[in-house]
Formats: structure tokens, C-alpha cells, sequence
């Protein structure tokens, strides 16, 4: 893939995810200042069951496809690729009305793990959309690995846009103000936005697959074993990790309240994190997500075809750029972050959630990187061991930390959490990739940068007076950027010969 081609794409998909993401962050501020913390901790709660049903229906799949159709089509093996795709099609029918029945069928139980049986309607209704998700995810693993952008791009609009008008339509005119029922709506919601989302996406499909090359030289090949090959190892992962992360979301706010004495103070403060605080600090990360899932496929080829010195260097820019972008991030939230809770959900909490949570942005932004990178260079099975040491050790904690210390004891169980998968996916990057750590220029000297900025900002306060609000926020948000921005090549983070090779017009793929 030229250079041109791979930041057209990064450009469209970050353009668009931006945009969706704060349409997203609005939407929920919107929703929080609807139903309250309480309600967005039981809306979590019910969107977990939603994740859990979403990859039993989806799987690993949208890597497979991604990685085999690349395969296929650089041997101009057309056919290969249309038997792929209808194979992972039936696949995905078959896991994601099997998955939509078993929610629908034990939904009453399910809400009875979770200790509220409020949310066993929305439980019940979060089947329907299981089907179009997995469809959903297998076409765009086919447009990842054509290196389109757009199709997947304007199916993510379009089901924003249902989305966030189909629940504003039913809160406004449907909600008798219970939260058992605005949960309903905003699954319904979902589930309606699925739907609309896939059939652009069959329609796109359709018109691409047309123009696929189809060779006469070659001999049919067999999809369901090597599709099955990289899609079970993801898809064990995914079910076990997955399922354990909704025991963990059922678990806090049981354990929290074994603490607060106060089921609706516990839930409140679990929506506050999870519902609140975290969409926040993820939002900035399109560009760094855009990254990651575009590298796949270039990974994967690279991987395929025996190019260590490729493979590095795309490793090494990645992990460089992603370090250098979250630090500054981090560093905004940590500095910010009580006037940007006050100002986004007139909630303190959220504000100190949001300070505590700063410095561990750069390790979330890594990990969640790091990982996508695992998945193009088939690491699969490490990942999964990763996973589940990692949930295995958020259990344990939680049982003990929670009842004692409350919502401190949770964001531990945060730190330590990330800390620990972080280390160990990026060590096994590392040393698949054969790429050195650069500690001072990816880390410590933007980290210096990053304190030098929030001084600034304390001087910014401390000298000029302020006003409240977004005016107040703004100012200081753009001191501490360009503070950022102004010492990191002083520093040595980003010379003039690495933003040439990056802009540069072609690169040598081997």
C-alpha cells in the first residue's frame, strides 16, 4: 500500500471517528443529565450483557476476514474471496440468532445475577441487533483489507445518526420516566441503529465485490479451516475474556455497595466511572484506534511475507506516535480534569475521576494499541493468556479491595489492572517484533514535557484571571498543547527527519 492511500484512509476514518466520538460524548452527557449517574450505572450493567452477546455474534471474525480476503486478493484470487465472505455470513447468522435467543430465553435470570431486576426487559431486547452486528463486522473486515475507508466510515454515521434520533424520538415521547424503561429505549435504539447499519453495508458490499479480480489460474481454496484457524483462538479469547469483564461489571457494584450500604449510591458511582468518566478519557483516542486497525493488514502481509525490517519500523512508529499522543492526553485530563467534569456533567466526582484517571491514560491508550498490533502479527493465543490473567487478577481484586476501600479500592484495581497487561502485550511485541524500547525519547522526555505544560497551566491560572466555564477550560486546554507540541522536538521526542519519512510519498513495502 502506497503512503498516499494508507493516510487517505487514516485521515477519512479519523475525521469520521472523531466526529461520531463527540457525537457520542454529547449524546451521553445528554443521557447522564437525563437518568442521572444511577441510571447510567444500570445502563452499563445492561450494556455488558449487549458487548457479551456482540462477541458471541461477531467472534473473531472481523480479524480473519481481514487478514484471509488481504490474503486472497493480492494473489487476484476473487472467487476465494466471495466464498470467504458467504462463508463468515452464515457463520455469524447462525452464532448471533443462537446468541439473541439465549439472552431473550434467560433474561430474567440474568437480571437476577446482576441484583436489578429492572433491566431484565432491556436484557431481553438486546438480541435482536446480534445478527447484523456479526454480518456488520465481517464486512468491514473485507473493506479493512481493500484498504477502503469509506463504507465503513458512512455505515458508522448512519448508525449514529438512527441511533441518536431513534432514542431521542422514544425518550421524548415514549419514557414514563423510569429507569428500567429509558434503559429499554436506548437498547431498542441500538439495536434499530445495528440494523440500518448492516443492510448499507450488504448494499456497499454488493457494489464493491463486482470489482474484485478473479484469476483462472487458481484452484479453488478451502475457507472454513484456515478462517477457523486465527477466528477460534480470538473467538475463545473473546467469549472467556469477555464474559469474564461482565462477571467483574456485575461484581462492583455488589461489592461497592457491601461498602456504601447504598444500592443506588453504588450503582451511581459505578456509572460514574464506566458510564462517565472513561468515555471521556478514550474519546481522544480515534486517531491512535484509526492506527492500529489499519496496521492489521499491513502487519499481517508484512508478518506473511518473512519482512522483519517492515515489520519494526511500522511497530516502532506506531508505539512511538501512540506514547507521544497519550502522554498529551493524559496529561490535558490530569490537569483539567475537575473543570472538565464540572463543565461536561456538572458532577465533581466525575472531575476527580477523570484527575486520578490522567496518568494512566498513556498505559490504557497503549495496551489498547498494542493489542490490535498482537492481533496482525497472529499472536492470538498470548493475547488470550493476557486476557485472562488480567481478569482473573481484577476479580480477585475486587473481592478484596472493594468492600474495604470503596471506590478507591476499584481505581486500584484500575492501575494495577492496566499496569499489568500493558507490560506484558508490550513485551510480547517487542520481542516478536524485534523492535528496542526507546525509554527516553517515547517516554520519560514527554513525560518531562507533559509537567513542564501543566506548570504553564498553574502559571496560566495563577497570573490571568479566568472566567467559568467553557471559556475558562479552553484557554488553559490550548496553553498546555502547545506548550507539548513546542518542547517535544526541543526535546529530541520528534526530529524534522521523522515527520519527512512520515510524510514522505511512497513507501518500500520489504
Amino acid at each position: 500500500m502506497n503512503k498516499q492511500t494508507f493516510y487517505k484512509n487514516t485521515a477519512v476514518m479519523t475525521v469520521t471517528s472523531l466526529l461520531l466520538r463527540l457525537l457520542g460524548i454529547v449524546f451521553r452527557i445528554f443521557i447522564s443529565n437525563r437518568v442521572g449517574a444511577e441510571g447510567m450505572g444500570l445502563y452499563q450493567l445492561v450494556f455488558s450483557v449487549y458487548i457479551l452477546g456482540a462477541t458471541f455474534a461477531t467472534g473473531g471474525l472481523t480479524t480473519a476476514v481481514t487478514c484471509l480476503a488481504a490474503e486472497r486478493m493480492t494473489r487476484s484470487d476473487g472467487r476465494g474471496v466471495c466464498r470467504l465472505m458467504r462463508l463468515s455470513f452464515l457463520l455469524c447468522l447462525g452464532v448471533g440468532v443462537a446468541s439473541a435467543l439465549l439472552l431473550y430465553v434467560g433474561a430474567p435470570l440474568i437480571g437476577g445475577w446482576m441484583g436489578d431486576l429492572r433491566a431484565v426487559p432491556a436484557v431481553a431486547a438486546s438480541g435482536v441487533a446480534l445478527p447484523f452486528i456479526g454480518v456488520s463486522a465481517c464486512i468491514k473486515g473485507y473493506f479493512m483489507a481493500r484498504r477502503k475507508a469509506w463504507p465503513p466510515c458512512l455505515s458508522q454515521i448512519v448508525e449514529q445518526s438512527v441511533r441518536i434520533g431513534g432514542i431521542l424520538w422514544m425518550l421524548s415521547t415514549l419514557w414514563d420516566g423510569s429507569l428500567a424503561q429509558a434503559c429499554l429505549i436506548i437498547i431498542v435504539g441500538d439495536a434499530l441503529s445495528e440494523t440500518v447499519a448492516c443492510a448499507y453495508l450488504l448494499l456497499a458490499y454488493r457494489r464493491d465485490g463486482k470489482q474484485l479480480t478473479h484469476s483462472t489460474h487458481l484452484p479453488p481454496q478451502k475457507a472454513l479451516k484456515p478462517l477457523l484457524h486465527i477466528a477460534l483462538p480470538l473467538t475463545a479469547g473473546r467469549y472467556l475474556t469477555t464474559a469474564l469483564r461482565t462477571v467483574e461489571n456485575f461484581l462492583v457494584p455488589a461489592c461497592l455497595t457491601l461498602y456504601t450500604h447504598s444500592d443506588a449510591l453504588s450503582l451511581a458511582q459505578f456509572g460514574a466511572v464506566k458510564g462517565m468518566a472513561l468515555p471521556l478519557i478514550f474519546f481522544p483516542s480515534a486517531l491512535l484506534m484509526t492506527l492500529s486497525g489499519l496496521l492489521i493488514p499491513e502487519l499481517s502481509d508484512a508478518h506473511a511475507l518473512g519482512q522483519r525490517r517492515q515489520v519494526t519500523r511500522l511497530v516502532e512508529r506506531t508505539l512511538h506516535v501512540t506514547l507521544l499522543g497519550s502522554i498529551l492526553v493524559g496529561g490535558v485530563f490530569t490537569a483539567l480534569g475537575r473543570q472538565l467534569g464540572d463543565l461536561l456533567y456538572r458532577d465533581s466526582l466525575v472531575g476527580m475521576l477523570l484527575q486520578i484517571l490522567g496518568p494512566l491514560t498513556p498505559v490504557m491508550y497503549l495496551d489498547s494499541v498494542v493489542s490490535g498490533m498482537l492481533k496482525g502479527l497472529n499472536q492470538q493465543v498470548h493475547s488470550l493468556w493476557f486476557a485472562v490473567a488480567d481478569s482473573a487478577v481484577r476479580i480477585g481484586l475486587i473481592y478484596l479491595l472493594l468492600p474495604r476501600f470503596g471506590l478507591t479500592g476499584f481505581l486500584y484495581v484500575m492501575l494495577v489492572s492496566n499496569l499489568l497487561t500493558a507490560t506484558l502485550s508490550t513485551a510480547r511485541l517487542l520481542t516478536v517484533s524485534r523492535t528496542p524500547m526507546n525509554w527516553g525519547r517515547w517516554v520519560i522526555r514527554p513525560f518531562f514535557a507533559a509537567a513542564v505544560a501543566g506548570c504553564c497551566v498553574w502559571l496560566f491560572n495563577r497570573l490571568l484571571p479566568t472566567t467559568a466555564g467553557l471559556f475558562s477550560v479552553l484557554p488553559q486546554g490550548l496553553v498546555f498543547i502547545a506548550v507539548y507540541c513546542f518542547l517535544l522536538p526541543l526535546l529530541g521526542c520528534f526530529t524534522r527527519a521523522e515527520w519527512q519519512e512520515l510524510t514522505a510519498k511512497k513507501t518500500a513495502v520489504g
